[in-house]
């Protein structure tokens, strides 16, 4: 499957999902993650913050309720509409063809959409992401992963279409993370034996 029917397939099947994503109710893993992320970004009076893949708003509202200057995109038209609604700057963006101006934000944070991404497109993802950011800005990764490296349609997605996830070790995504961003910090988070595991990477701009 080439990498424009992977998105179209990623958009059609978010857009179906788009309600039933806003309902969702948000782990208290993933709270404190995000938590600490912000008392990082208050401790550097940062306040431009943009988040890819930002599905229905829940975090960027958080951190726009937070005092931060929030935009964010996405590729699905409904959920960005979702986002819209909650009164946040949202707009359908690709996140492999970035149209910010470079160093716009001081902060770029992305929550399981890097995870949708083809292996050979990550090096173009992540250069832009460098790019849009100040320097010294911070950039929170956070996807799923696995020791048993893949990329896949998955079999058993209850999404129709089933939707393209991409797996890396927790070293090689330090690795490939390296060639563009000094790691500040890194969280592994075991959920359920033999699956895949949570990487939160906290990265800074060289």
């Amino acid at each position: 499957m080439n990498t424009q029917q992977i998105k179209s397939n990623l958009i059609e099947a978010y857009n179906k999902n788009a309600t039933e994503r806003d309902a969702y109710i948000i782990e208290n893993w993933k709270l404190e993650l995000r938590t600490y992320f912000l008392s990082l970004i208050k401790e550097e009076n940062k306040s431009s913050f943009l988040e890819i893949g930002a599905g229905a708003g829940k975090d960027s509202l958080f951190f726009q309720e937070n005092g931060l200057s929030v935009k964010c995109i996405d590729l699905s038209p409904e959920l960005v509409k979702i986002c819209q609604q909650k009164g946040l700057a949202a707009q359908v963006m690709d996140m492999a063809q970035l149209s910010f101006p470079e160093e716009s934000f001081d902060v770029v944070y992305t929550l399981n959409s890097l995870l949708h991404i083809p292996k050979k497109e990550l090096p173009i993802v992540l250069k832009n992401i460098q790019m849009v950011l100040k320097p010294n800005g911070l950039f929170h990764l956070g996807v799923y992963g696995s020791e048993n490296e893949s990329e896949h349609i998955w079999e058993q997605d209850s999404y129709t279409p089933k939707r393209f996830f991409a797996f890396y070790s927790d070293d090689h995504l330090k690795q490939i993370t390296n060639q563009y961003f000094e790691l500040v910090s890194f969280k592994k988070i075991t959920l359920k034996e033999n699956a895949p595991h949570f990487q939160c990477l906290i990265l800074r701009k060289h």
